[in-house]
């Protein structure tokens, strides 16, 4: 293997991409992605935007396609769902998998014996699957009960920073126990928003309080965050110029520097209209990376782009090569990925 196909394969790791089809069987474009393109992970989904299955049928369907996955790919797969519970969902109880509680009920409720137990369930499931990485919890506050993206839908624990942080806490440690990472999400904070960031441009400046930020520093300080996922959010007195997924000054300087966050900062999926309106594909994947990022995301869900991860590579490579970015930099992130690979499978100390 020659130096540049080493160094694709290995900037490939940096990228958690979606696919079409709920098979590896008679799947050749899947089989090539894994072997050619060797994303660092795949996201799975039930459904595309026009309700049309996409990934997943049923549990031993899904418990198949899992195995086939890593079986094809070079290189062990972080194999992600976005299944915080209630409303956001991947697995769902119409297709066969346990009923699941959303954070909202569980935070009203504020019973710690009860989120584990919900989370408990979750994550026996889901190490059961062969899924090791849940995109959950939530951690915004829900200081705006309109938010059609996160207190409508029932994502956010509370309002409260104690309350949110002790009940993620508990679903971290619970998924935990069997093996699954997961990842705190919208950094700093999306639940003061009015708007939703899939749909377009939003910007949090006027509503935006620093008590966002209590749960995540909280959680980052006690061990508890393997990954945290940028939110597509813009805020001017953090950044007056561009999006939180995007700026150094959020990613780095605050999530990197002051939270001393050492785990994997992942981006929400780079297709959302709040990015995807206003940069190219490439263009994102660049800033991100610029910005501190160590994994992006690519959903394929909301637009599809065969071709993405490729572009996504290609990016980075161009980076590297105008002088933009050290070899050194994506080592580092490289190894914040290996280092969360290597949690997973029940070797949390």
């Amino acid at each position: 293997m020659n130096h540049a196909t080493e160094l694709r394969h290995r900037l490939g790791q940096m990228f958690l991409v979606g696919f079409d089809g709920t098979t590896v069987d008679d799947n050749p474009a899947l089989v090539r992605l894994l072997a050619e393109d060797q994303p660092g992970g795949l996201l799975l989904f039930d459904r595309d935007m026009a309700q049309n299955r996409r990934n997943v049928v049923e549990p031993a369907q899904l418990r198949t396609l899992c195995a086939g996955l890593q079986a094809c790919s070079p290189q062990p797969l972080l194999l992600a769902v976005d299944q915080e519970g209630g409303r956001v969902c991947r697995l769902k109880e119409c297709d066969g998998f346990p009923a699941t509680v959303s954070a909202a009920i569980l935070g009203r409720n504020d019973d710690l014996t009860a989120s584990d137990r919900a989370a408990e369930t979750m994550a026996v499931n889901l190490a059961a699957l062969g899924i090791n990485w849940n995109l959950t919890p939530v951690v915004d506050l829900a200081v705006n009960p309109d938010n059609p993206v996160i207190a409508q839908l029932g994502r956010a624990f509370g309002v409260d920073p104690a309350l949110v942080t002790r009940h993620a806490a508990a679903v971290i440690a619970a998924h935990h126990r069997h093996g699954i990472a997961c990842c705190l999400k919208h950094f700093p904070g999306h639940g003061s928003s009015s708007h939703d960031s899939h749909l377009g441009f939003v910007d949090v400046t006027e509503g935006w309080h620093k008590d966002e930020l209590a749960p995540f520093r909280a959680l980052i300080a006690a061990g508890l965050a393997d990954a945290v996922m940028s939110a597509h959010i813009f805020h001017r007195r953090l950044d007056p110029a561009l999006p939180a997924t995007l700026s150094p000054a959020i990613l780095t300087g605050l999530l990197r520097h002051e939270l001393d966050f050492q785990g994997v900062i992942v981006s929400d999926d780079l297709q959302m209209r709040a990015i995807s309106d206003r940069w190219s594909l490439a263009e994102a994947v660049g800033l991100a990376i610029e910005a501190g990022a160590d994994m992006l995301i690519i959903g394929n869900q909301l637009a599809r782009e065969p071709q993405a991860l490729r572009l996504g590579i290609a990016a980075i490579l161009d980076l590297l090569h105008r002088g933009r970015i050290t070899e050194t930099r994506l080592q580092a992130s490289l190894a914040r990925i290996e280092t969360l690979k290597h949690t997973l499978g029940g070797h949390y100390s």
